[in-house]
């Protein structure tokens, strides 16, 4: 056995149509090098591309260095599949800044520069009213952090006009549907339009031979899709239908760090559900980082009306001022969406606003859905989320032992720390708690 690992200076279009020849040659591997100086390489290449054949297109890999984006691009396109990985700036971790905000193109810049400011101020106000909140609730080894769980729940009153920056990593195709969709988004068009202008550059400074496929991208057709939401409404934030129930066992595989149950499939494959969930644009933007768990999600025109998530600690103590952010918040909002269309005036959308997507999970990845946010340094909406998700699981039969935060699912294999959180243990003992006794206050 011989092997190579390819350096990162190949041409997307040389290993593409390597890979290809590859399939036909009995003889020998074709090399990127045989493919670059071969005669009928771009003929090849826009016959196997045209006819669908994309597997060859997803070996190379772009990692794009992204700054100055909207949370609302990331959360509407990059992050909406699954074909992606990101490491992105944090609002629960890093104090934002005022001056990290995306002004629509047509809009009164004195007008949104003013809005921006005041929402600020109360994420601000939330900031530094919170904090001693949290310091009093943590335990006495967390407190030193009261002010990032302060963060975590001001950064609800953020716009999503928030700017970010982040790592993206997608293969070609993945980059050529950018450039092909942009123009279909229902919001961000003209964001989503000089994201992809710079893309296609970057692309073609690494390969020229993309040009065709670029192109190809550009004239092809998308269509957004509508759904009856009606179909799926709940009177309740979450509900759970469609529910295949098969029975599994955890094991080593799931609660290992490299989660070997990612390639060894049992029968947790063959079971599932689908959910209607009501949440946040906060909460889904955190939900989507589950890339197994693909969900619809729609135009916001389509399902907009003034319904926001509201933390339980900001309830109980700072309730009539976060209603007057948020109220400020859509009346300025309404205002604009007159002036230059829903498409543009979203990005002053606050993080608490409420949308509604119908998600699909089956139980190999929830497994690991569970780990992440029944863990109780998690995102409490998203805790809660997943916790009514295992609630009607449980109420349609379903065997939920094997829906566990990390420390429970080590202690079940015996695996020491049971907590692999470190200095970031959140001071409870979960693994010795019934499903029926969890609780956070923050």
């Amino acid at each position: 056995m011989e092997l190579k690992i390819l350096d990162t200076n190949y041409k997307p279009t040389d290993i593409a149509v390597g890979s290809a020849r590859s399939c036909y040659f009995a003889k020998n591997i074709v090399t990127p090098e045989s493919a670059s100086s071969w005669d009928k390489k771009n003929s090849l290449l826009d016959s196997i591309f045209k006819a669908g054949h994309h597997t060859t297109l997803q070996h190379y890999h772009f990692t794009i260095l992204i700054e100055g984006m909207s949370r609302h691009l990331i959360w509407r396109l990059l992050h909406s599949h699954m074909f992606y990985n990101s490491e992105q700036v944090s609002q629960r971790y890093a104090k934002m800044k005022i001056e990290n905000f995306y002004i629509p193109q047509k809009a009164n810049k004195n007008k949104w520069n003013e809005y921006y400011k005041k929402m600020f101020s109360y994420y601000e106000f939330f900031c530094q009213k919170l904090e001693p909140i949290m310091k009093e609730k943590l335990p006495k080894f967390q407190k030193h952090i009261a002010n990032k769980k302060a963060q975590e729940m001001a950064r609800y009153l953020l716009p999503v006009g928030m700017k970010a920056h982040l790592y993206h990593t997608i293969n070609v195709i993945t980059a050529l549907r950018y450039i092909n969709v942009a123009s279909f988004l229902p919001e961000c068009k003209t964001e989503a339009q000089e994201f992809v202008e710079l893309l296609e550059k970057e692309m073609l400074k690494i390969d020229k031979d993309l040009k065709p496929l670029i192109e190809f991208a550009k004239n092809q057709k998308a269509v957004f899709p509508k759904i009856d939401i009606d179909k799926f409404r709940s009177s309740e934030n979450v509900n759970v239908f469609d529910v295949v129930n098969y029975d599994f066992e955890i094991n080593e595989n799931y609660a290992g760090i490299l989660r070997a149950s990612n390639i060894f499939f049992d029968e947790s494959l063959l079971g599932g559900f689908n959910s209607y969930i009501k949440l946040s644009l906060s909460a889904d933007a955190q939900n989507q980082r589950h890339r197994r768990s693909p969900a619809i999600r729609l135009a916001l025109e389509d399902i907009y009306k003034r319904d926001f998530y509201i933390p339980p600690i900001i309830k109980e103590t700072l309730l009539e001022e976060y209603n007057e952010a948020i109220e400020y918040s859509y009346n300025f909002f309404e205002s604009q969406k007159e002036i230059l269309g829903f498409d543009e005036a979203v990005y002053s959308l606050v993080n608490a606003h409420n949308i509604e997507i119908i998600q699909k999970d089956d139980f190999n990845e929830f497994t690991h859905k569970a780990q992440m946010r029944l863990c109780y340094n998690a995102q409490q909406e998203i805790f809660d989320i997943v916790y009514s998700q295992i609630k009607e699981l449980k109420q349609n039969g379903v065997n939920i032992d094997n829906f566990l935060p990390p420390c429970a699912v080590r202690f079940k294999e015996g695996i020491k720390p049971y907590c692999p959180e470190g200095d970031r243990f959140c001071g409870v003992k979960v693994w010795k708690l019934g499903f029926d006794e969890y609780k956070r206050d923050i």
